[in-house]
């Protein structure tokens, strides 16, 4: 059996109240077989004695057992981060970067780095785009973007469509087919609508992000002009999820959200009466979004404005490094210990892995 991260502790996703309805829908569930026809799969007599058929019972339930939740504390005690190093200028080569330029503090106490490697490594690329009705006439520019992206994206990683207006429609599950990505691109909806982005960021994060590899690291790249029904004297119904919770959930979760800010402002403010001031603070949040996330807060009014973009997305998402270090804490009380990673002499830089984990043991079966 493969673990994703060996000595960190599990952190759970709490699923939507309400399933969004999608577009298109995905059967992404594996059926259950009785053992009935669990042994008829294999070509097995269906009258066995206790032993076997208890062995077989045995040998479901691992088959199975590999379909949970990840498992990041084991039986040692070292704690295996992975962290991604964000801010490399788009125009340089990235410097190679070794331990002693990594600062582990867990609980706020410094850790001692026993591991450490750096390696390229696959990730999972969701583009969240807004085809809600403010952005109607960005709606060629979005799409020739995403294709920008689908092309940036190296043949290993992996890329999901999602569109929203006032809830989210997913066009695409993680695909390695490029061909059919930017075909659907090509089919994306008309822009019209509300939007509810805070929801539909929610649902990528709660919902779709976790049904990707444990062994890639993920990142959405939003495309928005930020504005939810939600905010102040902004008409329509928005978001059921208020913006600091979510922002709560970019900040603990593992994704990476790269905001791309879509102006729409000068044209929406005569044409729908949105406030100035409901633009203002959708900027603000965009820009918050990045700073917990480490990345930049990227302004498009032109498809030229995004020529740097791909390229720095797929550079910070590239490398990943894999650093374990054995906790000054050892006990194992099922509490939570906060986990931070800095970067020594590099302010230009900075570092992103999980907040934490829940120190618990996990006996030996």
């Amino acid at each position: 059996m493969q673990f994703r991260a060996a000595n960190v502790g599990t952190m759970q996703t709490r699923k939507a109240a309400e399933p969004f309805t999608r577009r298109r829908k995905v059967k992404n569930r594996r059926p259950q077989r009785s053992i009935k026809g669990f042994l008829c799969a294999f070509g097995l007599p269906l009258r066995l004695g206790v032993k076997t058929t208890l062995l077989l019972l045995t040998f479901t339930s691992l088959a199975f057992a590999q379909d949970s939740v990840e498992t990041i504390r084991i039986d040692s005690d070292l704690v295996d981060l992975k962290v991604s190093v964000l801010g490399f200028p788009a125009n340089t080569p990235p410097p190679i970067l070794d331990s002693k330029d990594f600062l582990v503090l867990e609980d706020g106490v410094p850790q001692e780095i026993a591991f450490f490697a750096a390696s390229d490594t696959p990730f999972d690329l969701v583009l969240l785009l807004d085809l809600s009705g403010s952005n109607s006439k960005n709606l060629k520019m979005i799409r020739n973007s995403a294709k920008r992206f689908v092309d940036a994206a190296r043949d290993i990683d992996r890329i999901a469509l999602v569109t929203f207006t006032d809830q989210p429609a997913l066009y695409s599950t993680f695909s390695l087919d490029r061909k059919k990505l930017k075909k659907t691109i090509d089919d994306m909806d008309e822009a019209v609508g509300g939007t509810n982005f805070w929801d539909s960021m929610d649902w990528v994060l709660s919902d779709l992000v976790p049904q990707g590899s444990g062994l890639r690291r993920s990142a959405i790249v939003v495309m928005t002009d930020g504005i939810d029904n939600a905010l102040p004297d902004v008409p329509g119904p928005g978001s059921r999820i208020t913006f600091p919770a979510l922002l709560e959930r970019i900040r603990n979760s593992e994704s990476i959200v790269f905001p791309i800010y879509l102006d729409t402002e000068e044209e929406n403010v005569k044409r729908y009466h949105i406030p100035r001031a409901a633009y203002a603070q959708a900027r603000e949040q965009l820009g918050q979004i990045a700073n917990v996330c480490g990345t930049r807060f990227y302004q498009a009014a032109r498809l030229s404005d995004l020529d740097t973009v791909y390229t720095q997305v797929v550079r910070d998402l590239s490398t990943v490094y894999s650093i374990g270090y054995k906790p000054t804490n050892r006990s194992l009380d099922g509490k939570w210990r906060s986990v931070e990673v800095l970067l020594n002499n590099r302010s230009d830089l900075s570092a992103r892995t999980k907040r934490g984990y829940y120190a618990k043991h996990i006996a030996k079966s």
